[in-house]
């Protein structure tokens, strides 16, 4: 395989540990941040102590600010921002991508307001591109130290999906693809909600039944609001799906398991926030998804109850008591018949 040039636009945990894993494949990497300590720093030391301290940089990644710089020249394009920035640094990147190269996006979020998903966002803010998004059980921690996972790369271009694959696979990072781009993108943006959850319920003590209920009844909630947005419902029972929850609810390395285990613990959701540093996408998810359900009359329970935990000032035992008193519906919501 000849060996591309690839820019990574963001340099939080997992922007810096995809670009360097790619570097470690012996691809050209350059990682596009806004802040010029940093850059200076991984160019320098080869070590983003902010996000990674632990881990030492590949040479073949360097950092740049410039998106001349970074993205002018270059094959694929991951981007790894947080979903607030992603149409204003979509729209600034814009005008230095050429056609012929491919974009993934691996934002785990939704945009305020419009209730857009990142690859729409970035479909409306840059003229055509083959276009992908990326999702799966990939804490950015353990990608750093090289722990065996895999991930989902999904579009409707069947050579970004292949260069993609080749570009990332390596001993320990395994590339699956697929097509279903909303359910890929959803199950990332979703499943950060029940992180929330199940934080909390771990600072409550609550058993592991308790969680296996909660991590199946959040399965059922992401799976029924994607198909009514467009999904497949089969999307779910894969990586960007069952994968990325489990591993998102049951591991202190991720910040929103950890902002659910702060409110379980009795802190103030600002001062959690403050605390942690950096960016929680399920705690914006939240209110979207809360805001679209109800637009939508989708049934969501678990994210109704967290936003009242969250919001409206609702006990935790208040919530789980509500949500216990429910009628009792069906367990599987999408059942194939044989013939």
């Amino acid at each position: 395989m000849s060996y591309k040039n690839i820019a990574v636009i963001g340099g939080g945990s997992f922007g810096t540990a995809i670009a360097n894993l790619m570097a470690e494949n012996g691809h050209h990497t350059c990682l596009w941040l806004r802040n010029t300590e940093r850059a200076d720093e991984i160019n320098r030391d080869h070590v983003n102590s902010a996000y990674l301290p632990d881990l030492t940089l590949h040479s073949n990644m360097r950092a740049s600010t410039a998106f001349d710089d970074a993205v002018v020249g270059a094959d694929i394009v991951f981007m790894a921002v947080p979903s607030k920035s992603c149409r204003e640094v979509a729209r600034d990147m814009s005008p230095y991508i050429s056609p012929d190269t491919m974009l993934i996006s691996t934002t785990k979020g939704i945009e305020a307001g419009s209730y857009k998903l990142m690859s729409q966002v970035l479909t409306e803010e840059i003229d055509a591109v083959a276009l992908g998004v990326m999702s799966g059980p990939n804490l950015a921690g353990e990608i750093a130290q090289r722990q065996l996972t895999g991930t989902v790369i999904a579009s409707e271009d069947g050579v970004l999906k292949e260069t993609v694959q080749k570009v990332m696979h390596n001993s320990y990072f395994r590339v699956y693809s697929g097509s279903d781009m909303y359910g890929v993108e959803l199950g990332g943006a979703l499943k950060n909600i029940y992180a929330i959850i199940s934080g909390m319920a771990a600072a409550m003590g609550l058993g592991q039944n308790s969680i296996g209920l909660l991590l199946t009844r959040g399965l059922a909630e992401m799976s029924r609001f994607a198909v009514e947005l467009g999904a497949n419902p089969l999307t779910f029972i894969g990586l960007a799906g069952v994968g990325d929850l489990i591993v998102t609810c049951m591991s202190p390395l991720s910040r929103n398991y950890r902002v659910g285990y702060a409110l379980g613990e009795g802190k103030e959701l600002r001062q959690v926030v403050a605390e942690l540093g950096q960016v929680a996408e399920g705690v914006n998810t939240l209110k979207l998804v809360k805001e679209r359900a109800d637009q939508l009359g989708i049934d969501m329970p678990l994210v109704q109850s967290l936003y009242g935990v969250i919001y409206d000032g609702l006990t935790i035992a208040d919530a789980i008591g509500s949500m216990m008193s429910r009628e009792q519906n069906q367990d599987v919501e999408f059942v194939f018949e044989h013939d």
